[in-house]
């Protein structure tokens, strides 16, 4: 046997020995020297940081950009418009669609310089939403030979450009220009069928009420006016939902010449622009029967015929300055002027 001094101190002591048994465990903890435990504070990595700043940098639009964006543009709608031109626009009636083409550019002309001056400001995701719609639209649309689709992405096209280099701030200044582009979109058949019968019969039974009420020997059938010896049908061009599309969208472009900033006055006068476009098509009903009345089935399928068409936004224009001016008088306080680059019109 060794002696209890030579075995005590071969091995360890009773703690050490019960303290080796236990199992090792890691803690996000440190002890400090009072024993009480606090947490560690945690690593943070700043090159990564800098490196999601950079990518989230917004995108200026250079000259390249801009080539690369108009060569892609003219070649997605070039042929839209041709189709447009060789269908629609030909027409009676639907003859409007060039001119709210070339009002809707002179718009956005007017809010360019303002937009250049914009700082870059992209909103990546809502950009490549309104892109990929739009793409998927023309596809669509262009696949299908339908043409309410197919104009209809170059305004979400648009959108997304906006939002891709200025964000929400260059689309907020360049909204009403691609609100106007509506009036471009060619309206569904099924909705243009639908509606125009009843704005026909509409216009139909006021005019032959008006005109007999003047001591005219006028009666109705319909929508077919019967004066003295001559018959006349009231077809979808005189009458019918196009018409009233078109003089609304020459009731929007005067709101946003003038430029009110009372909210109120606008939306009154976009309203009222509907029954104004239906009294401006009996004006040119009634004109066109008293002018077949008078010299004859001729002259009122000729020149005065088309000639009526050119009265028709005459009068609505006229009768929307009056409607205006109307509303003025209840709308002191507000100036009205020209419309600037970024006018609040609504």
């Amino acid at each position: 046997m060794f002696p209890a001094s030579a075995a005590w101190a071969g091995a360890p002591p009773p703690a050490s020995r019960k303290a080796s048994r236990r199992p090792t465990r890691t803690s996000s903890h440190a002890t400090p020297l009072d024993g009480r435990s606090q947490p560690m504070s945690p690593i943070t990595h700043t090159p990564s940081a800098s490196v999601e700043r950079r990518s989230l940098r917004p995108i200026a639009m250079g000259p390249i950009d801009m080539v690369l964006i108009l060569a892609g543009f003219l070649f997605m709608y070039v042929p839209t418009y041709i189709e447009l031109d060789r269908t629609v626009w030909n027409i009676v009636g639907q003859g409007h669609g060039p001119i709210m083409l070339a009002l809707s550019l002179w718009l956005a002309w007017l809010r360019w310089p303002a937009l250049a001056k914009l700082p870059a400001n992209s909103a990546p995701v809502p950009a490549a939403i309104a892109i990929i719609l739009a793409l998927g639209m023309h596809i669509i649309g262009r696949s299908q030979d339908i043409l309410f689709i197919d104009v209809s992405s170059q305004i979400a096209m648009l959108a997304g450009i906006l939002l891709l280099y200025w964000g929400w701030a260059g689309l907020k200044l360049m909204w009403f220009p691609l609100f106007f582009m509506i009036f471009l979109i060619p309206l569904p058949g099924i909705i243009v069928a639908s509606l125009t019968g009843p704005l026909k019969a509409g216009v139909s039974y006021v005019a032959e009420a008006i005109m007999y009420a003047a001591g005219y020997p006028i009666g109705r059938s319909g929508v077919t006016l019967t004066i003295g010896p001559y018959q006349l049908l009231v077809a979808d061009a005189c009458a019918g939902l196009n018409s009233i599309f078109a003089l609304e969208a020459i009731g929007v472009f005067y709101m946003s010449v003038v430029g009110h900033t009372a909210r109120w006055r606008n939306i009154a006068l976009a309203i009222l622009i509907i029954p104004i476009s239906f009294v401006s098509n009996v004006i040119r009903v009634i004109v066109l029967v008293l002018v077949t009345f008078y010299l004859g089935d001729e002259a009122g399928q000729g020149f005065i015929h088309d000639f009526a068409g050119i009265l028709l936004f005459m009068v609505a224009t006229v009768l929307t300055i009056a409607t205006d001016s109307i509303l003025g008088l209840f709308d002191k306080k507000a100036p009205t002027g020209g419309s600037t680059p970024g006018t609040k019109l609504a």
